[in-house]
């Protein structure tokens, strides 16, 4: 009884290595024309697992500490179980073309195996577990990418996927046998109580940092964003954008203030510079963007450099509020990705001036894209600006006030590229505007998870102050 409630603590990975098994059985039944049985098993058996997800859980470790449990990471996999069940909603109706209806289960099995790699990361105690996770993680991505295969443009994003990740893990795991050889440990702790900062330490944390940034798009190692984004199908462009960076990011505040806790100052000047690059490069870009998959990789490239202003400050404030800005980008985000796609399925454009006119004939998806957008702009009340104002706050609170204000004049600039589309879609005009269209359930059921999050947790004070109440090890 004693081991099963030990293995009880891995009850996120235990259930969707289930469901994935039970999903690949179900497929040899639920073929051709009853595809669409198969979406719905699929969404119903990962909506119970995201509802188990939120039951109370004890703390604990297993395998001599390379994995392990606590509230703020039980926290961190419901998020992302969370973003995860909205894109499979979203999924719903492009996973219905004829094209796809043969491989709709390859979907589900390819998202849920990333996502059993995420969770392992996120509950690594040590770098062998954390690169295991890592692995497992990004591999199926690649898949998902080149999910389309009868597309160029698809095929090639998962080329580049896989061959940049490649690089990126490689000069990650280089820096990872640096750490170990200087400190004689994997483990995060044993490795934070050896770490010294001296010269080769501080190489091997160069190249960790390195393979980080490329995982969560951090200039200049952001190359690859907007070409995948662009190639792979948009609901996989929404995935990488929210859960895959997400996790990313999870893991990075873990284990910064973990093993790198006692150098904090060290690692401060490389954010900084990162951080001002990130926001920058990725706002001046997505003004020049027409395509709207280039157009939100970029945005995500900024929202990234906003992340790190919270994580820079070094303080509980600072990871509270990452993680709950997490929490708004995904519902916001998956917004914009969640009409973009609407739209291309129905018509196939994608384009930013295709959308001139679309409120004169589609008023509610029109109104979803700017709420959408407003809170990813930042703009109140919605929960972007809260979202923004912590991690300010957190930066400010350190005294990083060039800081802060660098970023209040990236959110300005954001403000303008987001404010493009919502012209278009309002005032713009166009003899040849989307025609009047009505969404399907799923897709509409996914809008409006999304808005009621947009909407909600901006107001829902509990949320943030349940997230400060975790333990943050700091």
């Amino acid at each position: 009884m004693l081991v099963l409630e030990q293995y009880l603590l891995m009850r996120h990975e235990l259930l969707l290595t289930l469901i994935t098994l039970i999903i690949l059985v179900a497929e040899i039944s639920l073929k051709g024309e009853n595809s669409h049985q198969l979406r719905l098993f699929s969404i119903i058996l990962f909506f119970i697992v995201t509802v188990i997800g939120f039951i109370p859980i004890q703390e604990g470790n297993l395998f001599g500490g390379m994995y392990q449990t606590s509230g703020l990471i039980v926290l961190m996999k419901n998020i992302l179980n969370i973003g995860v069940l909205i894109v499979f909603i979203q999924s719903y109706t492009w996973l219905g073309k004829e094209e796809n209806k043969i491989k709709a289960s390859e979907f589900f099995l390819l998202i849920l195996s990333t996502l059993i790699g995420m969770n392992f990361m996120i509950s690594s105690g040590d770098f062998l577990m954390f690169y295991i996770g890592l692995e497992l993680a990004t591999i199926p991505i690649a898949a998902l990418a080149a999910y389309e295969r009868h597309k160029t443009k698809s095929a090639e994003a998962g080329i580049k996927l896989i061959l940049s990740s490649s690089l990126s893990t490689g000069i990650m795991l280089y820096g990872i046998s640096m750490i170990y050889g200087t400190t004689g440990s994997i483990y995060f702790k044993e490795v934070a109580e050896a770490f010294s900062a001296n010269n080769l330490q501080t190489l091997a944390f160069i190249f960790f940092f390195t393979g980080m940034a490329f995982k969560i798009s951090i200039v200049p190692f952001h190359l690859w964003t907007a070409d995948v984004y662009e190639g792979a199908p948009i609901n996989v462009a929404s995935y990488l954008s929210v859960i895959s960076k997400g996790a990313a990011v999870f893991i990075f505040i873990i284990i910064m203030f973990t093993v790198f806790r006692t150098v904090t100052g060290m690692w401060q000047n490389a954010l900084y510079i990162t951080t001002v690059l990130t926001m920058t490069v990725g706002n001046l870009f997505a003004i020049r963007q027409k395509n709207l998959k280039r157009f939100l990789a970029f945005s995500s490239i900024s929202q990234a450099g906003f992340i790190f202003l919270g994580i820079i400050g070094g303080n509980k404030l600072g990871m509270t509020s990452v993680v709950y800005f997490i929490l708004v980008y995904i519902f916001s985000n998956l917004g914009a990705f969640g009409v973009v796609s609407a739209i291309a399925n129905k018509t196939g454009k994608e384009n930013v001036d295709d959308y001139n006119g679309l409120y004169s004939t589609n008023p509610m998806l029109s109104l979803v894209m700017t709420l959408a957008l407003f809170s990813l702009a930042g703009i109140p009340p919605f929960a972007g600006f809260f979202g923004k104002f912590f991690l300010f706050t957190a930066a400010a609170e350190q005294g990083f006030y060039i800081l802060v204000l660098i970023g209040v004049l990236n959110t300005i600039i954001s403000l303008y590229y987001y404010l493009l589309i919502v012209k278009a879609m309002f005032i713009n005009k166009s003899d040849i505007a989307i025609e009047h269209f009505k969404s399907d359930f799923y897709t509409r059921l996914g809008l409006i998870i999304c808005v009621a999050g947009i909407f909600v947790i901006g107001f829902a004070s509990p949320i943030f102050e349940y997230i400060s109440s975790l333990s943050f090890g700091i």
